[in-house]
């Protein structure tokens, strides 16, 4: 079994250091943070997976719409092809951006830089993309594991 806490620390001081107080985010179990950054989810999460660590970094962005799938999904790819360390992916009905990282050597730089980036990508293509895709309520969004739809913590 991993010990994650020295990494759940890491994270609360990345937290701290963007001027939110760890413990008004913090998830239902260990290692769970929820924060928001502009119009976007950002949800951090730690598991262990075939005896390593991960360090997990996810915003949904957008519902899938009914219709115009194929050009959407090009539209993700393409995107994907500009960004750094993170990508789009789908699960469920949800576009969500994802970083993925194995906990070894990660440092607490590596951790805030994932963070930024999920939090920035997500503010700039979540109102993008609704508005391409013409989804017309970004309140709709997926609830974080433990929590609620419509009670994310900031």
């Amino acid at each position: 079994m991993i010990d994650f806490q020295p990494y759940y620390a890491m994270v609360e001081e990345c937290i701290r250091r963007l001027g939110v107080n760890p413990d008004n985010c913090r998830g239902d179990r260990p290692g769970q943070y929820n924060l928001s950054k502009g119009s976007a989810s950002v949800w951090i999460d730690f598991f262990e997976s075939e005896q390593r660590g991960y360090y997990q970094v996810v915003s949904p962005v957008m519902a899938i719409p009914d219709t115009g799938h194929e050009v959407l999904f090009r539209d993700l790819l393409q995107i994907n092809d500009a960004l750094y360390g993170v990508g789009f992916s789908v699960y469920g009905d949800w576009v969500w951006l994802k970083a993925i990282r194995e906990v070894d050597n990660m440092d607490a730089d590596e951790a805030m830089a994932i963070l930024l980036r999920i939090g920035n990508y997500a503010d700039h293509y979540d109102d993008y993309l609704r508005q391409r895709y013409e989804f017309a309520d970004p309140s709709i969004k997926p609830g974080p594991p433990g929590i609620p739809t419509g009670s994310v913590r900031q």
